[in-house]
């Protein structure tokens, strides 16, 4: 029998907005695999700025698999979708404005002048000279991807006044010097308390009092924060999830040691168990040199450019508008494949621009100014394999495992869509290559007799699956240090590996980063609350708030909301 197709939602990502990015498809008719890892993020042509920075997976062969895919006070946290990055507020002109009232006619009908518009807009008088036209122009956006001079000139500019507002993802979160701000609103959970904390700082830093609005997004976990304000105040900051053994984090900080004084016998104890092993392969790769004294760097390059500080695991992309040469910024390399592919809606401060062509040899991606009347959003899919399982043990009457696993994800069109009504206008096709990641996961699976009752109640399974996945990867960052888009996921109704329903949810990272084992150690509070969040949105058939995901490569389909419930009361059932 053909395997079913997993449906896959990745994550994991870099992000440039994201606005932001597999999962296994149902049981009845196999489809392909769905990501919602690192996600593919859409790329939008509103005349504001966005950035988004991550990456989505898709899974397909068996059983469809489904992939997956960042303070203030939930009082006044009201359920509003928003992308990945907040953006600038749309201008408007000036507005009437009264402190008396008019002199209206005596008369029992008065009949508006023929030139205003609106209820009683007629009773007011003409506005006073005002400069609110200029708004627009004292706005700008921020992100870690504008080149350095830009970003210093942009900072500058909001310590002096001159422009009043920044539209920002979390780069202005750490390592800039920006105080004094009013306010701060944050568009969507942060992804942690203390990411949520550090960007409220960010205003009354001068000791004068300030504003922070956490304004929720359509996300299942703004829903259960909103839903459950406790898990928010009056809690510690979390605990920081590191796994020091990763060998794509060791290897460059060994590097760097060893370039400013070789390392030493006596120095292993301190970088942990695997150094040694480590240290062997970095040998063997022509990076170090062992020697009686010691391990010495080899190369005339910095040893501390092994280490990508924005995690984007590869050389980024530049941005150049190509009847100019002017360098416009850069994208991570993770994410260029859905960001700034070939035919791509590509936005930088506020202005439109279409990706002519991504050389991924070169590193470039060229763009010329557009304004085109659609939005792009790019198509992947994914494949999850099982390289080895580390940790089992029973849950309910399935099983949960903690492993290394390996994603390949491959972006195979992008939609486009018009603006103003969504409709569709096509699907184009890409030819890109496949990414593959090394990294490690946690799975859950459920036997054949346990799901069979499902299935003979109607459920789709693949759907239920895809759902479930979805929503507990909008619940992971509740209990791991992570957003979201740090993080992938794959599911389907029958993976080749395991023979069974199997849910996949999967660090970013190469190597792994903790977040899946920290999913793994607090699985049956997470995929609780999980269960809790989807049960309680009020949709019925499922929204954003609980079950669909921004990341989604499969466009959120299939997805059966009163199936997740069921499958995840299933896994849950301690009888």
């Amino acid at each position: 029998m053909p395997w079913p197709t997993p449906h896959a939602e990745d994550r994991p990502a870099p992000p440039v907005q994201t606005p932001q990015t597999a999962h296994p498809e149902n049981s009845h008719t196999p489809q392909p695999a769905k990501a919602d890892g690192p996600p593919a993020s859409p790329t939008q042509t509103p005349r504001s700025p966005h950035t988004q920075d991550p990456l989505t997976p898709h899974a397909q062969d068996s059983p469809t698999p489904h992939t997956d895919d960042h303070p203030a006070l939930p009082a006044q946290t009201p359920q509003t979708a928003h992308p990945g990055n907040p953006q600038p507020p749309h201008a408007q002109g000036p507005q009437p404005h009264r402190t008396q009232a008019p002199q209206l006619p005596h008369t029992r009908n008065p009949q508006p002048p023929p030139h205003t518009q609106g209820p009683l807009t007629w009773a007011l008088p003409e506005p006073p000279p005002s400069d609110l036209a200029d708004l627009p122009d004292k706005i700008a956006a921020y992100r870690a991807g504008y080149l350095a001079e830009d970003r210093r000139l942009l900072e500058k500019a909001l310590r002096a006044g001159t422009i009043l507002g920044l539209a920002t993802t979390n780069a202005l979160e750490l390592g800039v010097d920006v105080s004094g701000l009013d306010a701060v609103l944050i568009a969507g959970w942060p992804g942690t308390r203390a990411s949520l904390w550090q960007q409220a700082g960010r205003a009354g830093r001068d000791g004068q009092d300030a504003l922070a609005i956490l304004i929720a997004r359509d996300d299942p976990l703004d829903t259960y924060l909103v839903h459950h304000p406790q898990a928010l105040f009056g809690q510690p900051v979390e605990a920081i999830v590191l796994d020091p053994d990763n060998p794509y984090v060791l290897g460059p900080h060994l590097c760097a040691a060893a370039a400013e004084i070789p390392l030493s016998e006596d120095d292993l104890p301190i970088f942990g168990a695997t150094t040694s092993e480590v240290l062997e392969d970095l040998v063997a790769q022509g990076l170090l040199r062992r020697r009686p004294a010691g391990w010495f760097w080899t190369r005339r390059e910095r040893a501390t450019d092994l280490a990508d500080i924005r995690g984007g695991g590869g050389a980024p992309i530049q941005v150049v508008e190509s009847s100019t040469g002017r360098l416009l910024g850069s994208v991570d390399e993770s994410s260029a494949h859905t960001t700034v592919h070939t035919g791509a809606i590509y936005l930088h401060q506020g202005e439109t621009f279409l990706v002519e062509l991504l050389d991924l040899d070169a590193g470039v991606a060229l763009v010329s100014s557009a304004n085109p009347d659609y939005s792009t959003f790019a198509r992947d899919i994914t494949d999850i394999s099982i390289l080895s399982t580390q940790r089992s043990h029973p849950l309910g009457p399935g099983a949960l495992h903690f492993g290394e696993v390996e994603v390949t994800r491959q972006v195979v069109s992008y939609l486009k869509r018009r603006l103003q009504s969504g409709e569709m206008l096509g699907d184009e096709p890409l030819d890109l290559p496949p990414r593959t990641l090394r990294t490690r996961a946690v799975w859950w699976t459920l036997p054949a007799s346990a799901v069979a009752p499902l299935a003979e109640a109607g459920i789709d399974l693949g759907g239920a699956a895809h759902a479930a996945e979805h929503a507990s990867i909008g619940l992971l960052p509740l209990f791991a240090t992570c957003d979201r888009w740090d993080i992938g996921g794959v599911s389907t109704e029958l993976h080749a590996d395991t023979g069974l329903l199997t849910v996949f949810v999967y660090d970013g990272h190469e190597g792994g980063a903790g977040f899946a084992e920290r999913g793994y150690a607090r699985a049956t509070d997470w995929l609780t609350a999980t269960r809790e969040a989807i049960t309680s949105c009020e949709c019925e058939r499922g929204c954003p708030s609980c079950i669909q995901s921004p990341k989604c490569g499969n466009g959120n389909e299939p997805l059966d909301k009163r199936g997740a419930i069921r499958l995840l009361n299933t896994l849950l059932d301690t009888q």
